[in-house]
């Protein structure tokens, strides 16, 4: 199995794979479960990493209350990105550098103006962001991935996806791409992909005429099925 990538686009989910959320996350998601009434138990049982806001309510509460759920939500989330626990994770910034803005795209469980604060938050802006408004099943359907393709005009099978959640990994082989799993979040044994590396600081990206190659710098661990 090949440690090297020729690719005409990359696609990166964005928390847990670009940057850290993770404490933001609890205090929002805390802060939201005591103000709705739901036990820590029962919400220690929901799966929260990497999806859709509306999703992980429509577990915890009745169907009328969701709506209203799910607003206040994002709500809690973008008023406590400037709390701070939003960081980039190691290699982001060095990865995305001299990337085109045409040829990458972030692609989000979280809705766009949360995805927005984040990102913004560890000064990054994508040209292209496919996020939660944008689309109808979320991950592990592949249509978060094909939406960010056909958004760049990029044959499916010439993508890599870049994501640190089973569910992502899973979007993105249903989309036909080639994927890479950061062990950020999950252990490496639980990732599937072409190739498990430890975060993006692990990889290097060459843009060339014919696209991007992305390989493996040398003396980094990496997994491969």
């Amino acid at each position: 199995m090949t440690t090297t990538f020729h690719a005409e686009a990359l696609l990166f989910d964005n928390d847990g794979t670009l940057l850290s959320s993770l404490e933001s996350v609890t205090r929002s998601w805390t802060l939201w479960a005591h103000e709705h009434g739901v036990s820590r138990e029962r919400f220690a049982a929901v799966e929260l990493h990497g999806r859709p806001a509306a999703e992980i309510v429509a577990d915890l509460l009745p169907v009328p209350r969701v709506p209203a759920a799910v607003a206040r939500i994002e709500e809690i989330e973008v008023e406590d990105v400037p709390r701070g626990g939003v960081t980039p994770l190691p290699g982001t910034r060095d990865f995305l550098h001299g990337l085109p803005a045409d040829r990458w795209a972030v692609v989000t469980s979280a809705s766009r103006r949360l995805a927005e604060a984040r990102l913004a938050r560890v000064g990054l802006t994508p040209a292209t962001l496919i996020a939660a408004d944008d689309i109808t099943r979320g991950k592990p359907d592949p249509e978060p991935y094909l939406l960010a393709a056909k958004a760049l005009g990029v044959d499916p099978a010439r993508c890599v996806v870049f994501e640190d959640a089973p569910a992502g990994l899973r979007s993105g082989r249903a989309a036909g791409m080639r994927t890479v799993a950061l062990a950020t979040t999950h252990q490496a044994h639980e990732l599937e992909a072409d190739l498990v590396v430890p975060d993006l600081s692990a990889l290097s990206a060459q843009v060339t005429p014919d696209g991007i190659v992305v390989s493996l710098r040398a003396g980094n661990g990496a997994n491969r099925p």
